[in-house]
């Protein structure tokens, strides 16, 4: 079966490797000029963390983020498993205590805990949680690595081909498009998320911690070579390329406040872009004739693509297949 995929974010991509496995012939279809121009997926945190997410998200999210670590480490490698660390400023105790109370698979932890997951948060927090189960992984790495395993398995990738998934000529189509698919999904909004790369030589962190504050809960991200990633607001608008000043202040004021050494940080990117979702920020596939809508990740791109995409292969491998996250049936 030939099967065309428009938009080659990490949701794009995820469905092209689930499709490619079971035997389909399979083409990409992407606007930008290269993987990740246009994706939003590319100023993504990378954290796999299914439990912490558990604090805002639906029942759907936890169940089905859990099989995100295992699916990126075969397909792509790299993930790094050394759970996820939340912490609070003593004035804030209570955004702990109401943080765990809303999630689940964590280890309440001392400030000696908290000084041996991570010593260089020695003698600044007196307690936290730890999410032992948790993982995360480098994004922009880690969708390179699918694009490439794609095309040697025999996928084909259309750079600068901003095309129309009715028009294309294959046997299903998988549009993937996130807010561009807006004018045959008008439920669809944007929840725009605004990061900062960071690079440090003075703090070192293993795993990615979520200071907690009532206004903006804050998550640092490690990378390779001395970067942070620093993350990130969620503003009801679909606006993509924009950083206001004080989304600014407050994520270097809340990495400051995670540890002081980030105020002689370099800024070396500000990224900021639009998440797609549906209003109960759940995702979908959405049938109309022969082509399936992905769409809808919300915050859980990276999370939720793995089982979204098992669930787009089969419903375009299958007709008579109704995998759980199928809406909105159309003839």
């Amino acid at each position: 079966m030939k099967v065309a995929v428009v938009g080659a974010g990490v949701v794009g991509l995820a469905c092209a490797t689930e499709l490619l496995a079971r035997g389909a012939q399979v083409i990409l279809y992407e606007r930008g000029s290269r993987i990740g121009a246009e994706a939003c997926s590319w100023y993504a945190g990378g954290m796999l963390a299914p439990w912490c997410e558990g604090e805002s998200a639906e029942e759907p999210v936890i169940r089905l983020g859990q099989q995100a670590a295992d699916w990126w480490e075969r397909h792509a490698g790299s993930v790094v498993r050394k759970g996820t660390l939340v912490v609070a400023p003593s004035r804030d105790r209570s955004e702990l205590r109401r943080f765990g109370q809303r999630t689940s698979q964590f280890e309440e932890i001392d400030g000696e805990a908290v000084a041996k997951l991570e010593p260089d948060l020695s003698g600044r927090f007196s307690q936290g949680l730890f999410f032992a189960d948790e993982a995360h992984l480098d994004p922009r790495k880690a969708i390179a690595a699918l694009a490439e395993r794609l095309l040697v398995d025999g996928a084909a990738i259309h750079f600068d081909s901003a095309v129309e998934p009715a028009d294309l000529d294959a046997d299903i189509v998988l549009d993937c498009r996130g807010l561009a698919a807006r004018d045959v999904l008008p439920d669809l909004r944007g929840v725009k998320g605004e990061m900062l790369l960071l690079r440090s030589d003075d703090i070192s962190l293993s795993r990615p911690v979520r200071l907690l504050h009532p206004r903006i809960p804050l998550y640092i991200v490690p990378r390779t070579e001395g970067l942070f990633m620093v993350g990130a607001t969620m503003i009801e608008s679909g606006e993509r390329r924009r950083i206001s000043a004080r989304a600014m202040l407050e994520l270097l004021g809340a990495a400051y406040a995670l540890h002081p050494a980030f105020a002689e940080a370099e800024v070396v990117e500000i990224g900021t872009d639009a998440r797609p979702a549906f209003p109960d920020n759940l995702p979908r596939l959405t049938r109309c004739g022969r082509v399936i809508h992905v769409n809808g990740l919300y915050r859980h791109g990276f999370l939720l693509s793995p089982a979204m995409a098992r669930m787009a292969a089969e419903a375009a491998l299958n007709p008579q297949a109704r995998p759980e996250m199928l809406h909105d049936l159309a003839a």
